[in-house]
């Protein structure tokens, strides 16, 4: 059985079906897209209207089966939705999934720890079903429900104005012409603070430590994660010195072009040495050897 219709249960449908499996796959809503589809409806989690990817097409795609080349390297929500939906045509994922069906238990079956097989309780239609299940995959997502620990903010019931999570967020107009303070600095943090920007009186983040921000976009027009995050600079990242690090830093804080050369020279003669020692000691031990 797979939890949920969204990015992951889409994957795992697949995978049960490449096993010989038979996947039972059970989605609350009436559609698939899990928290990507955009829904007015206050009370249910989705982004908001204005989302576009932190994660390029190239790095966001299922690996056996790429966006199509017209789709930009950064996508809207409304674009990965309909990404997913070729998906699930293409591999013939709907007859697997049942809509506006919810799980509403989960328990060890009586002879458990004989066939590891799982009870199972399902919401339909009004009524509730029972079923019987050889594995769980819980695919319902990690920002299902809103985080809010407002015991952290002294005095915030004696407040008169409104606070809401990120998760209520769906889009600006009925913040015109106020004056609102975001908490945190994570992604939705830094695109409500923007979006409200251009409606709201005035704006103000808060936030306990800095961060870096920079494009999404690098050199060439080349998607920033695409050249970042590679096997390479994910072994440089776990040495003293990474040139990644000096990178980033020269990037944002925009540094002059001799200091950063001399700052990215550096830091690969020292991973070159690194690789030289090595090397040497591998040779010593062969040597030895014969």
């Amino acid at each position: 059985m797979v939890v949920g219709a969204g990015v992951s249960g889409l994957g795992a449908i697949k995978i049960c079906l490449e096993e010989g499996l038979e996947p039972f796959c059970f989605e609350e809503s009436n559609d698939i897209g899990g928290l990507w589809r955009y829904e007015t409806e206050r009370g249910r989690p989705s982004v908001y209207k204005s989302v576009i990817s932190n994660t390029s097409k190239e790095m966001m795609a299922y690996s056996d089966y790429p966006f199509p080349d017209h789709f930009p390297n950064y996508l809207h929500n409304s674009k990965i939705m309909e990404y997913l939906h070729m998906y699930v045509k293409h591999f013939h994922h709907l007859k697997h999934i049942r809509f506006l069906s919810k799980v509403c238990s989960v328990r060890k079956h009586s002879d458990f720890s004989f066939t590891g097989q799982w009870d199972v309780v399902v919401q339909a239609e009004g009524k509730q079903e029972s079923y019987v299940f050889d594995g769980i995959m819980v695919c319902s997502g990690l920002f299902t429900n809103p985080f809010m620990p407002l015991q952290k903010f002294p005095g915030i019931m004696r407040f008169k104005g409104q606070y809401i999570h990120s998760w209520e967020y769906k889009s600006p107009e009925k913040f015109q012409g106020k004056k609102i303070i975001v908490i945190g600095i994570g992604n939705s943090a830094i695109d409500l603070a923007i979006e409200l920007s251009h409606v709201a009186a005035q704006v103000f983040l808060s936030t306990r430590s800095g961060a870096w921000i920079w494009n999404r976009v690098w050199d060439s027009g080349m998607p920033m994660d695409t050249v970042l995050f590679t096997r390479f600079n994910s072994l440089d990242c776990s040495l003293p010195g990474s040139s990644v690090h000096g990178i980033l830093q020269a990037r944002v804080l925009e540094w002059g072009a001799i200091t950063f050369s001399v700052s990215y020279l550096r830091r690969m003669l020292i991973i070159v040495s690194f690789i030289m020692f090595l090397w040497a000691i591998l040779f010593l031990n062969l040597e030895e050897g014969n």
